[in-house]
């Protein structure tokens, strides 16, 4: 999926749903605009949860629910347009054309897109590319950075986190 040389990576443990939330919006708080980052793990790795953690810490006060079945979930928070993913139900990357994927691109400020390997071929280069998988009760996360702006990112949470 990322054909770029990673530039930074970053592994965090964390204990619950709660906790991924709050890693979620800490996340939030480093966000420049414009960026992708994708998502993946298994389904119930906690990739919506993650999702829901940084609109959150973007300002968005309402529920977050996987875009499963609508491909897509747009939210206008005071950092602009940020659009929610999951591309679990596309077949095949070129539907991504068809739905217009590239107009939500130019008008983003972020883009959170879970189940990126369903895009490959068609997705832009990710910022941040993070694997979410089971450990115990909790999560691990690993963030790895695709540019400079997601280098400056996983910078920040080694500063932030220790």
């Amino acid at each position: 999926m990322n054909t770029l040389s990673k530039l930074a990576k970053k592994t965090i443990e964390l204990a619950d749903e709660t906790a991924t939330v709050a890693f979620g919006q800490a996340l939030s708080a480093l966000i420049k605009n414009p960026m992708v980052i994708t998502l993946q793990g298994q389904l119930g790795a906690g990739k919506t949860t993650l999702s829901r953690g940084i609109l959150q810490g973007l300002g968005h006060c309402g529920s977050v629910k996987s875009p499963t079945y609508t491909i897509v979930e747009p939210y206008r928070l005071p950092a602009g347009q940020v659009f929610h993913f999951d591309l679990y139900r596309i077949a095949d990357a070129e539907e991504l054309e068809y739905m217009g994927f590239g107009e939500y691109l130019a008008e983003a400020q972020l883009c959170l897109i879970e189940w990126p390997e369903r895009g490959q071929g068609f997705l832009p280069q990710a910022d941040i590319a993070i694997e979410i998988s089971q450990s115990g009760d909790g999560r691990c996360v690993t963030l790895a950075a695709y540019s400079e702006v997601g280098e400056q990112l996983i910078g920040q949470l080694d500063l932030d986190k220790g």
